[in-house]
């Protein structure tokens, strides 16, 4: 059931959202003890809500980037897309996984941190959506002098993939950041 204008989403509720959905946002509620606006609006499609729970869940359980260092990705990439709803909410999100405070500000506003290694991770990040996944050979090249290996650079292409869903879905439901985020 859809609810709303073509160009209103409906932020739903566990008592709203499709049955399908319903299962998704009570492991979501669990976890963070709220259902973000963000997975709210995404519960309108059961496939959508369910896609990226499951690559999130795959991202943490499985990713050879540290939580950290998925953060930091999360927040270049959120940022290069121009999702403010996801730049702020990452923001609280890192805060929770220790990157440090220095590090989520220069991100917040599209520097890279002074850390090298992290400096790294964003520039790719970045470069990862702006050129599409095309990222010349030197790029890829400096990402792997700062330590990081192929399986990185793939985890990172699954966090640009989580990302868009997210970062489009806000982008056109205009999701309205969270309390809990703000």
């Amino acid at each position: 059931m859809s609810t709303g204008t073509a160009n209103t989403f409906a932020v739903h509720t566990r008592e709203s959202a499709p049955d399908a959905s319903k299962p998704v946002l009570e492991q979501v509620e669990q976890a963070f003890g709220f259902i973000p606006n963000m997975i709210g609006v995404l519960a309108e499609s059961p496939l959508a809500v369910a896609a990226y729970a499951t690559v999130n869940g795959l991202l943490e359980e499985k990713s050879a980037l540290s939580p950290q260092e998925q953060q930091v990705a999360i927040l270049a990439i959120s940022r290069e897309n121009g999702c403010n709803y996801c730049v702020s909410a990452h923001a609280k999100v890192a805060g929770m996984k220790n990157v440090p405070a220095d590090v989520v500000q220069a991100l917040q506003e599209g520097r890279d941190p002074e850390d090298a290694k992290l400096a790294a991770l964003s520039r790719t990040a970045r470069l990862l959506v702006e050129k599409r996944g095309w990222i010349e050979e030197n790029a890829q090249n400096a990402f792997f002098d700062a330590g990081y290996e192929k399986a990185h650079l793939l985890d990172l292409i699954v966090l640009a993939a989580l990302k868009t869903i997210s970062n489009y879905s806000n982008h056109i439901a205009q999701t309205e950041l969270d309390q809990e985020f703000s």
